[in-house]
């Protein structure tokens, strides 16, 4: 008799919607102006890739050991290198980074001895197509790209 007359009278109904009243007071609502300000992002977060750069030669930090590659769990970091008869050491040539299937674990990251690869504070990796998610090494180097808004 009693679910029936609760079935009757809506009264799940009617405690729902006291609940959602409930916590419409405007001093509780919170309200992030996304595109002009930028959130807050937690201290440890994990976003796009960088390829980090010494900054008094130019070049990239990267020694080519394959590291990286090999700690990749989804095996989407893919290097060439080859060595300079000169100076007898491993010179980096092609860099990429495929963000569309990244788990941003950290592992890469771990891995690099030199730390020259780096999981930044950016969060903004949308795309329209894959191919547009493969960083190359020159994309990895400029780091995080700004987001263009239009107002």
């Amino acid at each position: 008799m009693r679910k029936l007359l609760r079935k009757i009278f809506l009264l799940d109904l009617v405690e729902g919607l006291k609940v959602t009243f409930r916590n419409q007071d405007p001093k509780r609502i919170y309200t992030e102006q996304y595109p002009a300000e930028r959130p807050k992002v937690g201290e440890r977060y994990r976003g796009a890739p960088r390829l980090n750069v010494n900054p008094e030669t130019g070049e990239t930090l990267c020694i080519a050991c394959n590291l990286c590659a090999l700690a990749c769990p989804e095996h989407l970091i893919v290097l060439y290198s080859e060595r300079n008869e000169e100076t007898r050491r491993k010179e980096l040539t092609t860099f990429t980074f495929d963000t569309s299937r990244c788990m941003f674990c950290g592992l890469c990251e771990d891995a690099c001895p030199v730390d020259a690869l780096e999981l930044t504070q950016d969060f903004e990796l949308a795309g329209y197509t894959r191919e547009g998610q493969i960083f190359d090494r020159q994309m990895l180097e400029e780091g995080p790209r700004p987001v263009q808004y239009k107002f």
